[in-house]
């Protein structure tokens, strides 16, 4: 039994050389292929990751700049909001200021024109006074000086009245 366990001599040198010779041949023929295009792969799947890597990096700067465009737009928003409320308190102020000093000509101009007036109306009053005044006066007058002996007695009493010197 031994002799069925053991291989011959030639048939382990005849053995090796076949391997020998499939391994080489496999080295050339199959080996290198093969590996070369685990090396090709292994290259395409690296370039792949690195564009991959590159376009992740170009979303990332996307991002940013969107970011920042829309932090610039609600900068841009906030100050047109600003100016236009600055503009509008300052069209409210002067808005304000005119209607203040129209109201205060009106007040003025009015107030000139009831002076106007009052002193109108006491003008005329006095001229109607003296109008009425001087008609009683004469109707006084007239009842008083009727006859010669009143006329004397009032010259004489004014003469009295009257300092002379």
């Amino acid at each position: 039994m031994d002799a069925l366990l053991s291989p011959a001599l030639g048939t382990i040198v005849w053995a090796s050389i076949a391997f020998i010779i499939v391994l080489l041949l496999l080295r050339k023929m199959a080996w290198g292929p093969i590996l070369q295009g685990l090396k090709d792969r292994e290259e395409s799947i690296a370039g792949s990751l690195n564009e991959a890597e590159k376009a992740r990096q170009e979303i990332a700067n996307l991002k940013a700049d969107n970011e920042q465009l829309l932090q610039e737009a609600r900068n841009e928003r906030d100050a047109i909001l600003k100016e236009a409320r600055e503009m509008k308190e300052s069209v409210i102020a002067d808005a304000k200021t005119r209607a203040k000093e129209e109201a205060d000509k009106i007040v003025t101009a009015a107030r000139e024109e009831v002076v106007n007036e009052k002193n109108a109306a006491l003008a005329e009053l006095k001229t109607h006074v003296a109008a009425l005044s001087l008609d009683i006066a004469e109707k006084i007058l007239r009842s008083n000086l009727s006859s010669d002996e009143k006329q004397s007695e009032l010259v004489g009493k004014l003469l009295e009245e009257t300092d002379l010197n």
